[in-house]
């Protein structure tokens, strides 16, 4: 299917590995540390930087990726897997399957073209948007995903999705955004009727962000959010709110520099 190709790509090659035309589009082959993208799924984006063999075997890279409110999160990590150079196209198709309905895979001719000419780039030190050679197949969810900086990706405790570390954590447990929000802001969450006491406000929930999305179908609403006021002045503003409506369940919870305060309607 490919040509397995030594370690270096042979001087016949070299003009053809600067820019790669394919029908009207040109892959841009500048010398920079670039990495080509070869498809994606719910989990993980699987990326290449060299097409040049040993052994007949080239290593891609899978990086896991989390789908959050806030929208696609990269990880921090990589993955190395060595690929017989034969069975790259038959990994891919295994790697990104089209019954998962957010995988992608790169156009095949645009794969097959590489190896012949055998693309060889240095490795980036992140993966971003820049270093993407072929950005325009990745989907604009996580084109996006790729302008922000990496970070640290774990399982959900409750439901095995993958999420950002410490962004939502409960009972000690790393949970994803929809089942902390369902868990502490649900019926069981708790709720109080009446203000604080100063000793209270040092056990409240914590998280990185509340998502009023998620809120939508569970008869709750934000009626407050504070940020990088002093501490004592968020806690009255807090109480407040809170002895404005003292029929009305109320649940504050820390996130960030701040506090959000949420109503039951």
């Amino acid at each position: 299917m490919f040509e397995n190709g030594g370690s270096k790509a042979p001087a016949s090659r070299e003009a053809a590995r600067k820019t790669a035309s394919i029908g009207e589009r040109t892959l841009d082959l500048k010398d920079a540390p670039r990495v080509f993208v070869l498809g994606g799924s719910g989990n993980n984006l699987g990326f290449i930087n060299s097409f040049r063999t040993e052994n007949g075997v080239i290593t891609a890279r899978l990086v896991p990726i989390a789908w959050t409110p806030l929208g696609v999160i990269i990880g921090d990590t990589w993955q190395n897997v060595g690929i017989a150079l034969s069975n790259l196209l038959d990994w891919v198709d295994r790697s990104f399957p089209p019954e998962d309905e957010r995988a992608f895979v790169a156009p095949m001719r645009d794969v097959e073209l590489l190896a012949r000419v055998q693309w060889h780039a240095e490795l980036p030190e992140a993966l971003t948007d820049e270093s993407v050679l072929n950005i325009e197949d990745v989907p604009e969810d996580i084109a996006e995903g790729l302008m922000h900086a990496p970070m640290s990706i774990v399982q959900c405790a409750a439901c095995r999705r993958l999420c950002v570390k410490n962004d939502f954590v409960w009972k000690e447990k790393q949970l994803c955004a929809w089942d902390y929000h369902t868990q502490v802001f649900g019926k069981r969450g708790p709720w109080r009727d009446g203000p604080y006491e100063e000793r209270h406000f040092e056990t409240l929930p914590s998280c990185a962000y509340v998502a009023p999305q998620l809120l939508a179908d569970m008869n709750v609403d934000v009626v407050l959010a504070t940020n990088a006021l002093q501490e004592t002045t968020s806690q009255r503003l807090v109480n407040m709110l809170l002895e404005s409506e003292p029929q009305r369940p109320h649940l504050a919870v820390r996130t960030g520099d701040g506090f959000t305060v949420l109503r039951e309607l």
